[in-house]
């Protein structure tokens, strides 16, 4: 008779698709997080910290000071629109475990990412065209938008990512090609092995 501290039980979670989730979504508090911290830092004289932020970011934002949020007297290290996007990139990544699933690998229709740009792009032209003078809550709120419902299209594809096999295993994956014979299990070896199959009683 196996011993029962010995048993091996055969549906054991996949933690993957959390770990991936858990890292995106700290990744996007840090950004957000940094997005804050640079005014904060220049008013309190650390400007060498705010300057490596600002810089930072200078790569990705125009950082128009007329376009922007201001914090203790300086600007936020991206403008209004920018800020939206990376706040609702971070808030849907919160919510993303509570609205579906984290083993979900498929994206919604594309129809929605084009429905949420909608917004962003209509309150840029008239912008644009000087029909309507937008504003630091019209910029913020449509990137806001777009941000958020592009979460729903890029974790399906990053946890399907974590999923891959040789991402997180790549010995096992080596193991388990084609051809290899060092993965071999003899009948012996399956009759041997502690599972749900050996003991029927064990699955009552």
């Amino acid at each position: 008779m196996l011993d029962p501290q010995q048993y091996v039980p055969q549906c054991l979670p996949d933690r993957r698709p959390l770990i991936m989730w858990s890292l995106v979504a700290a990744g996007a508090f840090v950004v957000v997080a940094l997005l804050f911290a640079a005014p904060v830092a220049r008013a309190n004289g650390s400007t060498t910290f705010s300057f490596l932020i600002y810089q930072a970011f200078s790569h990705l934002c125009h950082q128009s000071p007329e376009r922007s949020y201001f914090i203790a007297g300086n600007p936020v290290a991206v403008c209004a629109r920018c800020t939206g996007l990376y706040v609702g990139f971070a808030v849907a990544l919160l919510a993303y475990p509570f609205l579906t699933s984290l083993k979900r690998i498929h994206t919604p229709q594309r129809k929605w990412l084009f429905i949420a740009a909608t917004p962003l792009a209509i309150d840029f032209a008239l912008g644009f065209l000087g029909i309507w003078e937008n504003t630091h809550t019209s910029r913020f709120l449509t990137g806001a938008l777009l941000a958020a419902v592009s979460a729903f299209f890029i974790m399906p594809g990053l946890i399907q990512l974590s999923l891959y096999q040789r991402l997180f295993h790549p010995k096992a994956a080596i193991h388990d090609k084609p051809g290899n014979t060092s993965t071999k299990v003899t009948s012996e070896e399956v009759a041997a092995s502690p599972s749900d199959y050996s003991s029927p009683l064990r699955r009552i």
